[in-house]
């Protein structure tokens, strides 16, 4: 046998092993805060992204998509109607302007019945005398004269306004043409895009979120590996105390002190140390290779992890537009929607200004035709006047002869100013049913909805703006979070990369303990030695421990199938066997 080794040597294997340990624990509750709140954040990011989708699909998406449909297709309506319109307006301005040439020949009969009025006093005041009745040549032709000329005057200049305006209206059709005509045409299908891109979204985002789920789910997998593979910290750490424990009870044993009630002889020593010595040496063996080999599996595990949070960190990017969330196709659809709702707009104040100009235009045709009434009228009584002056002319004589011209003169032009008026009217009454149709239109097509229009885009605006917020503010804490969370995932990873020397340096103190015996195992131990080892037995919270204890050391069948306490063998695990 050998000498007894001294007890300080053995004591200073446990300030030995006391170093790794506590680098051990360290390491791993270090790696372990770093995995739990990257864990946290990751978990918290894919919760928001997984509900992206269900956003993006939800009613108020399906009902800003309705919305847009409705103004896309009313803005394909209208601008087929705008192009009608032109044409329209085109005819109505040939049509009034066509008018002109009857109201000129209208003119200009007023103003002979004038002048022939004016032969007929002077031609009656050298025929006549004073006894003589010849006041429808002096008095009542100037008069109706008069009347005529001032009617027609009215007439003209209501003919005028109505030129003007129809005028006005057909510059103001052509200055919004050109500066809304193409954008108008195009706004069909610039929504039709704007619908296309939507949908794209929701598509990219419903893929998104099944690989998201998918890489969470992997990540959830990854996560408890990790969390397995990280106990090996903990279980290394116990099972160097309890083997610290052991070395410190041997130093005791050696020095003669009191060791489970007993005190060991010096002969009885070299026993104790062989059984203590050599079971030691196998469980701090064995759990350096464990600690290898699981440590090989924890970087492993935690590598992976880091790689998964970066995958899910760029798929959740595919939501939006850029890296930096400050631009998402949804941002896209708004600008192109308040686009829409300007030219909706504008294209509301064109209709109401072409409704008032119909509006103007039946109104000046209502106080034409009051006018033309009074002509027919003024042809009226001016027919009964030239019969009385033919019938006076007829007294005369011969003397009348020059009044009876005058007399037919004025019959002639009086049935030329109704033909004119007439002519007139039915030009401007074509060009009150032109106006008629604008309004029929306006009422149709455009006017009273266009307004709904753009209502139905302000609130599919409102919608998709609110979505585009929400998306943003997903991604805002995606750039955020998601770096510190490939960061802490990174860290964890790198947290054991250190920990092989560990391994090493147990096996290294294995080593020694082994050195300090070459006895072996005794096959009868002593009934004390046998206490001793069942106290360190004991101390076990690993059945790892137990099995290495029970095959160098086997226990009685009786132990083993009527444990002392009770209970059946392997309940006696701890709860720290499966916690970090």
């Amino acid at each position: 046998m050998m000498p007894t080794v001294d007890p300080a040597s053995v004591r200073q294997l446990v300030c030995n092993l006391a170093s790794p340990r506590q680098e051990i624990e360290t390491a791993f509750v270090a790696v372990g805060a770093r995995l739990t709140e990257g864990a946290a954040l990751l978990n918290t990011l894919s919760k928001v992204f997984e509900a992206l989708p269900g956003t993006l699909g939800g009613q108020d998406v399906e009902e800003a998509t309705a919305r847009l449909n409705s103004v896309a297709s009313r803005a394909e309506e209208l601008a087929a109607t705008f192009s009608q319109e032109k044409t329209d307006l085109a005819r109505l301005v040939d049509v009034v302007a066509a008018a002109n040439a009857p109201i000129s020949d209208l003119k200009r009969a007023v103003k002979m019945m004038g002048i022939v009025s004016v032969n007929a006093r002077v031609t009656a005041a050298g025929i006549v005398g004073d006894i003589d009745d010849f006041d429808v040549f002096t008095t009542d032709i100037a008069t109706l004269s008069d009347s005529a000329g001032k009617t027609i005057q009215d007439f003209a200049q209501v003919y005028r306004q109505l030129t003007t305006e129809v005028d006005r209206a057909a510059s103001q059709r052509a200055r919004f043409e050109t500066a809304h005509a193409q954008t108008l045409s195009h706004l069909g299908a610039s929504l039709a895009a704007t619908l296309e891109a939507l949908g794209a979204q929701r598509t990219t985002a419903l893929e998104s979120s099944a690989q998201t789920g998918r890489v969470s789910r992997q990540i959830v997998g990854r996560i408890g590996s990790a969390v397995m593979a990280l106990q090996v910290g903990d279980a290394t750490r116990q099972r160097i105390e309890h083997v610290e424990t052991s070395l410190s009870t041997l130093a005791d044993l050696l020095d003669g002190q009191e060791v489970s009630g007993h005190v060991f002889a010096e002969d009885d020593r070299p026993a104790a140390l062989a059984a203590i010595a050599n079971l030691q040496q196998t469980q701090l063996s064995q759990t350096a290779a464990s600690f290898a080999q699981e440590l090989e599996q924890a970087q492993a595990d935690l590598s992976a992890l880091a790689a998964d949070a970066g995958t899910i960190m760029d798929r959740s990017r595919d939501f939006g537009g850029d890296e930096r969330g400050k631009s998402s196709a949804i941002a896209s659809l708004s600008a192109q929607l308040r686009t829409a709702v300007t030219i909706l707009a504008d294209f509301e104040a064109e209709r109401a200004k072409l409704e008032i100009v119909a509006s103007a235009v039946q109104a000046t045709v209502r106080t034409l035709l009051e006018h033309v009434v009074a002509v027919q009228e003024i042809e009226a009584n001016m027919r009964l006047v030239s019969l009385n002056a033919a019938v006076r002319c007829a007294q005369l004589g011969p003397r009348g002869a020059s009044l009876t011209v005058i007399a037919t003169q004025l019959r002639e032009l009086t049935s030329e100013t109704v033909v004119a008026a007439e002519a007139a009217m039915a030009r401007l009454d074509q060009s009150s049913q032109l106006a008629g149709s604008f309004s029929a239109a306006a009422a149709g097509q455009g006017g009273g909805k266009v307004g709904e229009l753009e209502q139905q885009a302000t609130l599919a605006l409102d919608i998709l703006s609110r979505l585009d917020q929400h998306m943003a503010a997903a991604l805002v804490r995606l750039n955020k979070d998601g770096p510190k969370v490939i960061r802490l995932l990174q860290d964890a990873a790198s947290g054991l990369a250190g920990q092989s020397s560990m391994a090493e340096l147990l096996d290294d103190i294995a080593l020694a303990i082994a050195a300090l015996t070459r006895d072996d195992v005794p096959e009868t131990p002593s009934d004390g030695l046998i206490e001793v080892l069942a106290s360190l037995r004991k101390h076990y919270t690993m059945e790892a421990e137990r099995q290495a204890h029970d095959r160098l050391f086997p226990r009685p069948a009786s132990v083993v199938q009527q444990p002392a306490n009770g209970t059946a063998p392997g309940d006696d695990l701890d709860l720290a066997d499966f916690m970090l």
